[in-house]
């Protein structure tokens, strides 16, 4: 097996772990929450749009932030590991999941190259009651176009 096809199946196996831990005792997530957490990716990816590190920086969690340490290398990581999501074309949300203050957004993408991905974001509720990024997997998507 390639290694591509190895990459693909590790993250659509984390994708569904996490799916899955979380639809085990998900709830519905009120409409206002939904809107927050999409606000939130949006103003990421607004960020990047403008290679704005300090913005994007901001939307990720206190222990994201730690883990990479600047915001420099921050934008650096995800316009090198992650131009889908540095340069999206168009961004679709699909309805998001919770449990416990952490919840899942699934996010179809299309690239400059009209490519599709799925990202799925995962987010954590802060002590402020405001959303940040905990991270994001992103596979290919090649079952429907955006």
């Amino acid at each position: 097996m390639n290694s591509f096809f190895i990459r693909f199946f590790m993250v659509v196996a984390i994708a569904f772990a996490a799916s899955s831990a979380l639809k085990a005792n998900a709830g519905p997530l009120a409409d206002s929450e939904a809107q927050k957490v999409q606000h939130i990716i949006v103003a990421q990816l607004e960020a990047f749009a403008e290679d704005d590190a300090e913005g994007a920086f901001q939307t990720a969690t206190p222990a994201v932030r730690e883990a990479i340490g600047s915001s420099g290398r921050f934008l650096a990581l995800v316009r090198g590991a992650y131009p889908m999501v540095y340069r999206p074309e168009t961004v679709t949300f699909h309805k998001p999941e919770a449990d416990e203050g952490n919840v899942l957004q699934l996010v179809e993408i299309t690239d400059e190259n009209a490519k599709s991905w799925l990202a799925l974001f995962a987010l954590e509720l802060q002590p402020d009651h405001s959303w940040r990024i905990s991270g994001c997997v992103v596979a290919e998507n090649r079952w429907q176009s955006v």
